[in-house]
């Protein structure tokens, strides 16, 4: 049916205190309007919609008052606020609940502001002003009501209706019972359960009775004891009736004493037995009804005699009086205008409160505003919305609320002094205004300037839109950065807004057998000791709900269905909170998983990811996890008929799962570094691919609005970067891409890269990777350098340095700490040339080196103090320790060396893994230091075999022992390069000939571009097979292999000529020869000659003396 013309443009509001009501209303409009065309939608916490555009085409909205603040936060970007011109308010009186009151104030205070807006933005002569209705039964003070609906220029009209306006004569009886001094409530309590069959007796007149009970549990007993003590007079059709309701409730306690006549209802009840019971007692098959307070409010049930038994309830752990409110609403039920003229309402309470409430039912208690305890929060709304933008607006908006209007009237009530006029009240405001927007301040929610004007902080618009507590902003200001999933799940359970979970005895074994329990599945983070508290009931239904643990208490799984409509909230709330403060990488990585736990109710690593699919639920998402399928790659590579037998279910159904898995975005990353990078700084390319791309283009499983988010953190646990990236992007071109720069971390070069979907366990990919800086780090006269392996996953601790001292013109000689002096015979240490006269030498290493290493430096210090000749001293030595053969010294042919790579030998644990192959850009290229130090270069030569066993020496084998170098500054790019390197111009004795040297290397080197990785000749290594190939890098210590720069021809001393190319002139082309390893080595793992400590002028005869320790060996 067509829409009414006037309706158009209109939208009509009714709001309610509870959901249950609103609900109500929801079905009996909707019969009622629906046949004139008009549309009815219900907008509260438990309606699962896209709220704006749900109720676009509805012209009568039914919501709750918190649920209606939290859409009109965001009115001004949401015309559909400015269409309402009718706003009804049932139950008015709740604007006194302290904790729901402020909600309903600030709401109608903010439709006011509308109101006022909208005239002044269109002509006010044509357009409709909102119109106020709100009702109530229990308002003495109506006219203040009155007063805060009121517009300026339209008073609101008041009406009052007393007894007599009512269909129905209510007669009120106020019963008094003993009660001893050391009774306690509970007792008193159970005593007036056998109190209640004769109340029922004298006033029910065989008419529907409803009893009002403090607890649940309380409801039960009451019950349970009315059946014992009393049976009703019922027909055979009733009987039989009641049976039929009987077999249809779950609840096996309500089904034995429902077919006896009674009935309990609470909330802590199934749906389903609450519709049975609430339909036997409509009808008049149920005699009698036991039901908990919230009832009055709710659910309407009239009866004709309503019994409140005991004036006391349990509310947040402790027992209190009920409020006058409340037992108005509670003896508002007894009428039934269809059924009765008469009726009667009971109140069971203690002789000494007897007269209290005998007077309170003659003369009622005034409403007043709890607006001042909750104004915070309410503050910051505006602010956001930009309604207050300095302190004069602020004062100004409270002017609009019932605050004021009651601190004019009440003073005292406030907390301010009784004999106050109107400006003392106003200022006492203000200061209340100012102080709780410097609280604001503080928390960096709003920003002010001078203390007059203000605006909003990113912060502040989170809190309002995700309507968060300043409590709960507060307790996560505070985080260190480094939380894990644990932290953050105690720290949401501890929050305010689950202030109304209440932690119940009968509750507290399920809980602690789902903590902790040798012979179950317990949550993934067990608390200690016992759940004793809310926050620990909290956190322990959040975990098991996650964990995919059943919950059996029906009265729990409502606990955690409410815990996780907040929940969800508050964890979207602080995965933007922290992105938005720039917190670390690990709470934002963190929270960000935790968000999406909480949507998908699972935890980020489950097996049970099957379960996110449409028609799988907690059963057979076990079934199949039982079946071994925890993925959905395994679940698609499954056959349909397969998915069938472990499911019990009939064909499509597998072939449905299967499609829709099929049609799941199915992410790829790839990360790769640039060639681009210098001491601090390095590029990235990220690429996200949507490897299904094209399928997706038809049909799709997750929703439009699904996206990943792409986060990248450092070792230091900062944020590199932070990205979202919806799919309709990717569906465009399959791919996303990205170059990042990044910035060197302190602790390592490890990145983690992380990609996370917004809605589906189980897509997530992360990685890490390890980033290249080729320049060293600088500490003033020392460059250290850093290398990581890629291949360690793990944020490795140890790194690599090695040390060089940097030629220093013109300074003082300053000997670094743990350094021997050398033994130079320079006139001047200051002026000489020698990096080792300024800084010492090294010390003996503390690694543990290999055998033959350690006794050839052992030889090499020796013969720096020692005069006796080095061959004698060798010869004493080993006559010392043992008698020697030295024919075992002697030449002998043997094959060639094993296969084996010289780390096997030199596998010193302390060493990271040398780096990966897979980098061409990492090796053969180090930086040439700057020309005016070209001249200073050090180089560290060792005469090092690196093999332990004495006679698998070979001295017609041996030919070119490894050069190991500390030196960086010696730039690498071609082949066939020289070592060269000089002090003070002065050319070393090791000298190569390049004609000879090119051709002697031939068979150990292939040449290679600059920047390619080396490859080693087939032909010159016989025994290599391809894996060992492959395995060399891993094996060979810390080394970086090099490739040396060519430079013009040099000769080749007699002395090395002499020791190192012997064989090779003899047989050029054996197939003996060995492989030639050229290192680039740190110094701190072997000790190296280092010859620039040699002065041109000595340098034969000490050449001569450091070859000789050889003669007697070879």
């Amino acid at each position: 049916m067509e829409v009414p013309l006037p309706w158009l443009n209109i939208k009509i509001v009714y709001m309610a205190p509870i959901k249950a009501l609103c609900s109500q209303r929801f079905d009996d409009w909707k019969e009622k309007f629906g046949p004139i065309g008009l549309n009815c939608k219900e907008l509260t916490g438990d309606t699962v919609m896209d709220d704006l555009f749900e109720i676009q085409h509805a012209h009568i909205i039914m919501t709750t008052p918190e649920k209606w603040d939290s859409m009109t936060r965001k009115w001004r970007d949401n015309s559909l606020v400015q269409l309402v011109r009718l706003f009804l308010i049932d139950e008015v009186h709740i604007v006194k609940d302290e904790n729901r009151g402020p909600t309903l104030e600030v709401v109608v205070s903010r439709m006011k502001t509308v109101q006022s807006v909208s005239q002044t933005l269109k002509n006010t002569s044509t357009a409709i002003p909102m119109r106020f209705v709100a009702v109530s039964a229990t308002i003495p003070n109506a006219e203040d009501i009155a007063e805060w609906l009121s517009d300026g220029e339209r008073p609101a009209v008041c009406l009052k209706m007393d007894e007599s306006h009512r269909p129905v004569k209510l007669q009120k009886v106020v019963l008094g019972f003993p009660c001893s001094s050391n009774q306690t409530e509970f007792k008193f309590d159970l005593t007036l359960n056998y109190k209640i069959a004769s109340v029922i007796q004298m006033y029910s007149d065989q008419k529907p009775t409803l009893v009002f009970c403090a607890t649940r549990k309380g409801v039960q007993q009451a019950a349970s004891v009315l059946v014992k003590d009393a049976k009703f007079i019922m027909t055979v059709e009733q009987k039989q009736r009641l049976q039929k309701y009987a077999y249809s409730v779950r609840d096996s306690k309500l089904r034995d004493i429902l077919k006896d006549g009674a009935a309990y209802h609470h909330a802590g009840m199934e749906l389903s037995d609450r519709k049975v019971v609430e339909g036997a007692f409509t009808v008049g098959d149920l005699p009698v009804l036991f039901t908990t307070s919230t009832l009055a409010m709710g659910v309407n049930l009239p009866a004709h005699l309503v019994v409140i038994k005991s004036t006391m309830h349990y509310a947040g752990g402790l027992f209190e009086e009920y409020s006058e409110t409340d037992i108005l609403q509670m003896i508002g039920r007894a009428g039934r205008p269809q059924f009765d003229t008469t009726a009667t309402a009971v109140i069971m309470t203690r002789l000494s409160t007897r007269d209290k409430y005998i007077q309170m039912l003659a003369c009622r208690d005034t409403v007043e505003s709890s607006l001042h305890r909750h104004l915070i929060e309410h503050l910051n709304a505006e602010i956001v919305l930009h309604t207050i933008t300095d302190v004069n607006i602020a004062v100004e908006w409270i002017r609009s609320t019932l605050l004021y209007i009651r601190a004019l009237k009440n003073p005292s009530h406030y907390g301010f002094a009784s004999g106050l006029n109107k400006d003392g009240i106003e200022a006492k405001l203000q200061e209340l205004c100012l102080k709780n927007l410097n609280d604001l301040s503080s928390l960096d929610l709003i920003k002010m300037d001078e203390g007059v004007n203000f605006k909003p902080t990113e912060a502040g618009r989170l809190m309002a839109w995700y309507y968060i507590t300043f409590e709960t902003v507060k307790k996560f200001y505070t985080i260190s950065g480094k939380e894990t999933l644990s932290d953050l799940v105690t720290l949401i359970a501890g929050c305010k807004e689950f202030l109304d979970i209440q932690l119940r005895i009968n509750e507290k074994k399920t809980l602690n057998t789902l903590n902790k329990d040798p012979n179950r599945i317990t949550i993934r983070f067990p608390m200690e000791g016992r759940i004793k508290t809310r926050e620990m009931k909290v956190n322990c239904l959040i975990q098991a709900q996650l964990g995919c643990i059943p919950i059996q208490d029906f009265a729990l799984t409502q606990d955690t269905a409410k815990i996780f409509r907040h929940g969800s909230r508050i964890t979207r709330w602080l995965s933007d909170f922290v992105a938005a403060q720039e917190k670390k990488f690990a709470v934002l990585l963190n929270s960000l998983i935790l968000a999406k736990c909480f949507r998908c109710k699972l935890w980020e690593n489950s097996l049970h990811v099957s379960k996110q699919l449409e028609k799988i639920g907690i059963t057979l998402s076990n079934a199949i996890v039982n079946a071994g399928l925890t993925s959905f790659k395994k679940i698609e590579e499954t056959d349909a008929r397969e998915l069938e037998l472990i499911l019990n279910r009939h064909p499509p159904f597998g072939t449905q799962i299967k499609e829709t898995v099929m049609y799941l975005p199915k992410y790829e990353l790839k990360v790769e570094q640039i060639t681009r990078y210098s001491d601090t700084t390095a590029e990235i390319l990220v690429t996200v691919i949507l490897r299904n791309f094209e399928q997706l283009q038809t049909k799709r499983t997750a929703s439009d609005s699904h996206y990943v988010t792409l986060i990248i953190g450092d070792a230091d646990n900062q944020v590199v970067y932070l990205h979202k990236i919806t799919d309709s992007v990717l569906l465009k071109a399959g791919s996303w891409a990205k170059k990042i720069a990044v910035k060197r971390a302190l602790k390592s070069e490890d990145l983690s890269i992380n990609l996370i979907s917004s809605e589906f366990v189980g897509l997530d990919i992360q990685q890490k990777l390890t980033v290249f800086y080729l320049e060293p780090k600088r500490f003033g006269n020392q460059i250290t350098m850093q290398r990581k392996s890629e291949t360690q996953i793990s944020h490795s601790k140890h790194s690599d340095i090695s040390t060089i001292a940097g030629p220093n013109k013109g300074t003082t000689a300053s000997k670094k700490p743990g350094n021997r002096e050398c033994n130079h015979l320079c006139k001047s240490k200051h002026t000489c040339g020698h990096d080792c006269c300024k800084i010492g030498v090294a010390q003996k290493s503390e690694i543990k080196e290999s055998t033959i290493s350690s006794y050839l430096s052992d030889l090499r210090n020796r013969n720096a103090v020692s005069s006796v000749p080095p061959v004698k001293r060798l010869k004493i030595q080993m006559n010392k320790s043992q008698s020697v053969d030295l024919k075992e010294f002697g030449f002998t042919p043997k094959p060639s060396l094993p296969s084996i790579s010289r780390s096997e030998y030199l596998n010193i644990s302390e060493l990271p893994i040398m780096e990966q192959w897979d980098q061409p850009e990492i090796y053969g290229k180090v930086r040439q230091e700057p020309s005016e130090y070209q001249d200073k270069e050090v180089l560290n030569v060792n005469f090092e075999l690196g093999n332990e066993v004495w006679d698998d020496f070979d001295d017609e084998n041996l030919e070119v022992t490894s050069f190991s170098t500390d030196t960086e500054k010696t730039k690498i790019s071609g082949f066939g390069n020289t070592l060269s390197s000089s002090t003070r111009g002065s050319k070393l004795p090791l000298q190569e000939s390049k004609s000879k040297f090119q051709r002697e290397m031939s068979n150990s080197f292939v040449s290679s571009h600059e920047m390619s990785d080396i490859s080693l000749s087939n032909s010159a290594m016989p025994k290599f097979s391809a894996s060992s190939m492959t395995k060399l890098p891993q094996q060979a210590g810390n080394a970086v292999i090099v490739h040396f720069q060519e430079r013009k021809p040099q000769n080749l001393s007699p002395e090395i000529e002499k020791q190192c190319f012997t064989f090779s002139e003899k047989n050029p082309n054996s197939s003996n020869y060995k492989k030639v390893d050229f290192f680039i080595r740190n110094s701190e793992c072997k000790k190296e000659v280092d010859f620039s400590m040699y002065h041109p002028d000595d340098e034969a005869d000490e050449m001569k003396s450091l070859l000789g320790i050889f003669d007697g060996i070879f």
